[in-house]
C-alpha cells in the first residue's frame, strides 16, 4: 500500500513542474520589449562647396576730408551735394584777393633781389679786376664779396616767399583729389573757415570697393594664400536686402598686425562696383569658400540627436540600433555634413529614433502617423565641429 502512494506522487510533481516553467516563460516573453519600428535612410557622399560667413561692411578704398588749408570766407561753391565728381574739378574756393596780392608782392619782392644781386656781381667782379692790378684795397673786394653773398641769400628767400605765397593762393581754391562722390556740403557761401579745422566735405571713390570683415588671428595664414591664388567662387557678397551681389571679389589688403586686445586682423576684400550698387558705409555679408570643400558624406539634418552639446545619430546594425557619436560640418538644404562618425552607405535612422536606446531592437517600417514624428529628435541650434568660423554655409549638387 505505501509503495503504490510514492508512485502516484512522481507524476503529478512532474505536472507540476511543466507548469511552473510555462509560466515562467510566459512571463520572460511579456517582458521582452518589441522591436521599435523606424525608417533609415543610407548616407551619401556628395560633392559640396562651403562657405564661411564673415558680417562686412562696405568701405571706400579712398576717401579724403576736404578741410581748409587757409584761413578766409567761402566765396564759391562749384559741384551738386552727392554726384561724381571728375579729379581735379574745382570745388570750393575761398577768399583769394588777400593771397592774391601777398603773390603779387612776393614776386616783386624776389625781382628786386634779384636786381641787387645783379648789381652786387658785377661790384664783386669789377673789385676782383682791380685787386689783380693792385688798385684798390683788399678790404674793399672782400666786402664786395660780402655784398654779393647776402644778394644771393636774398634772392633765395624771395624765392622760397613767391613759392609759399604760391601755395597759399592754390590752396583757396579746394579741388578733387581724385575721381569719386562728394557728399553733403558741411559749409555754405560766406562761412569763414580754419586751416586744419573746419571739415568742408568728404569725397571718397566707388569703383572699386572694399568689404572689409574681421578675422581671428589662427585664420590669418589661409588669408594670405587666399590672397595669392584666388578663383571667381572663393568671395561671395551677400547684401542686406538678401540678395548675391553679382561680381567676383579678391584680397586688396591684410591689416598690418593683430589687434592686441582682441586678437582679430581687419582683412580688405575688392569688389568691382560699376552699377554704384554698393556705398561706402553698407553692411553684408561676406561667404568665403572654405578649405574642405568637396566630396563628403551627407545625411538628413532630422536623424541628429543632441545630447550635453554633442551629436549622435543611430545606426542600423541587422535589427539592433546602435549609437554613434558624429562631428557635424554646415547644413545643406534639410541635410547636413558629417566629418566623422558616418561613412558612406550606412544606414542612419530618420524616424522612430526617439524611443530607441543603444543596442534597442528595430523593425524596418513604420505606420504612416509615425513616420510623420520622426524629426522630432533633430537639434534646434546649427551644426558644430565642421564649419568654419563666422559661421558655415554650403551649396552642393550630386556627383
Amino acid at each position: 500500500m505505501k509503495t503504490i502512494y510514492t508512485l502516484s506522487a512522481i507524476p503529478l510533481a512532474l505536472l507540476l513542474w511543466t507548469g511552473c516553467k510555462n509560466k515562467d516563460d510566459k512571463s520572460a516573453a511579456a517582458a521582452a520589449p518589441p522591436a521599435t519600428p523606424v525608417n533609415v535612410t543610407e548616407a551619401q557622399r556628395l560633392n559640396s562647396v562651403y562657405y564661411d560667413q564673415y558680417q562686412g561692411t562696405v568701405t571706400a578704398l579712398s576717401s579724403v576730408e576736404l578741410r581748409a588749408q587757409v584761413t578766409g570766407y567761402i566765396t564759391g561753391i562749384f559741384f551738386k551735394e552727392g554726384e561724381v565728381v571728375p579729379k581735379g574739378k574745382l570745388l570750393y574756393e575761398i577768399d583769394r584777393r588777400n593771397y592774391e596780392a601777398a603773390y603779387q608782392q612776393a614776386k616783386a619782392s624776389l625781382a628786386s633781389s634779384e636786381a641787387n644781386l645783379v648789381r652786387a656781381k658785377k661790384d664783386a667782379d669789377r673789385y676782383s679786376f682791380l685787386l689783380k692790378q693792385d688798385a684798390v684795397a683788399r678790404q674793399t673786394y672782400d666786402q664786395a664779396v660780402a655784398t654779393l653773398a647776402t644778394a644771393q641769400a636774398q634772392v633765395a628767400s624771395s624765392k622760397a616767399g613767391v613759392s609759399t605765397a604760391l601755395t597759399n593762393l592754390s590752396y583757396s581754391r579746394i579741388v578733387a583729389p581724385f575721381t569719386g562722390r562728394i557728399g553733403i556740403s558741411q559749409v555754405r557761401l560766406g562761412a569763414q573757415v580754419t586751416p586744419g579745422t573746419t571739415l568742408l566735405n568728404t569725397i571718397s571713390s566707388e569703383n572699386p570697393i572694399g568689404v572689409d570683415i574681421v578675422i581671428n588671428e589662427q585664420s590669418v595664414d589661409r588669408f594670405y594664400d587666399l590672397q595669392k591664388h584666388t578663383t571667381d567662387s572663393t568671395f561671395r557678397l551677400k547684401l542686406s536686402t538678401g540678395s548675391m551681389y553679382n561680381q567676383k571679389g579678391r584680397i586688396y589688403a591684410i591689416d598690418r598686425g593683430v589687434n592686441s586686445l582682441t586678437g582679430s586682423v581687419k582683412v580688405r576684400v575688392q569688389f568691382p562696383n560699376p552699377q554704384d550698387s554698393l556705398r561706402d558705409g553698407m553692411s553684408g555679408v561676406l561667404n568665403v569658400l572654405n578649405d574642405q570643400s568637396g566630396e563628403r558624406v551627407q545625411i538628413p539634418y532630422k536623424a541628429v540627436t543632441e545630447q550635453m552639446g554633442e551629436y549622435f545619430v543611430f545606426l542600423q546594425a541587422d535589427t539592433v540600433a546602435k549609437q554613434q557619436k558624429i562631428i557635424l560640418g554646415p547644413r545643406i538644404g534639410e541635410n547636413v555634413v558629417v566629418m566623422d562618425g558616418v561613412k558612406e552607405g550606412q544606414k542612419v535612422i530618420t524616424e522612430g529614433f526617439q524611443r530607441l536606446r543603444d543596442g534597442g531592437k528595430i523593425t524596418i517600417g513604420m505606420p504612416p502617423a509615425q513616420g510623420a514624428q520622426g524629426g522630432a529628435g533633430a537639434p534646434a541650434g546649427g551644426a558644430q565641429g565642421g564649419g568654419a568660423a563666422g559661421g558655415g554655409k554650403a551649396e552642393e549638387k550630386k556627383k
